[in-house]
């Protein structure tokens, strides 16, 4: 069954909201260095346009965690692939994610990190699909886009490892 992807977000509209966010951590976080944590694999693309984007020091440190299989449902059980490299005790840690939908992949990990001693820990998401949230109490501090519950592909996101590239946001119909 070959699929179609329909567009949702252009890579206009997802770039011009990607400089508005980063100005907003810019000035929230002035005079501070803020620690992205990159959720792999699809938040790379958008901690690095985000990380270009941001006036302020920037370290960047990548954590892989998963609660999707290969297919479109998250699995519910979550599993870290690859810690991160550096401890974060005292730094101002921003975790950047490309979709927020359960919450519970993020519940899990907010958890893990507040015990390594953070001076604060915030969430960036590029997309957010709040209908979808499982795990209340995931606040989502900076958000790009709030979409429907539809799957979506490009920007760094995958429907079993392909459309990554897509360098605008795309809704998969099968």
């Amino acid at each position: 069954m070959a699929e179609k992807i329909r567009e949702l977000l252009s890579e206009e509209e997802v770039n011009t909201r990607i400089s508005q966010i980063a100005a907003e951590i810019s000035r929230d976080y002035q005079g501070r260095e803020i620690h992205l944590i990159c959720v792999l694999k699809g938040g790379v693309f958008f901690t690095c346009e985000l990380a270009k984007r941001i006036t302020i020091p920037v370290s960047l440190d990548f954590m892989s965690v998963s609660s999707y299989g290969s297919g479109t449902e998250s699995s519910g059980v979550v599993r870290i692939v690859k810690d991160l490299d550096e401890p974060l005790e005292g730094k101002n840690v921003l975790i950047v994610e490309d979709i927020i939908d359960s919450g519970r992949t993020l519940a899990y990990l907010i958890d893990i990190l507040q015990k390594r001693g953070p001076a604060s820990i915030r969430l960036c998401t590029l997309l957010d699909k709040p209908e979808r949230r499982v795990k209340k109490q995931v606040k989502v501090d900076y958000t790009c886009f709030s979409i429907p519950d539809e799957f979506v592909v490009g920007y760094g996101l995958d429907y079993d490892q392909k459309y990554r590239n897509l360098p605008y946001i795309g809704v998969v119909e099968f």
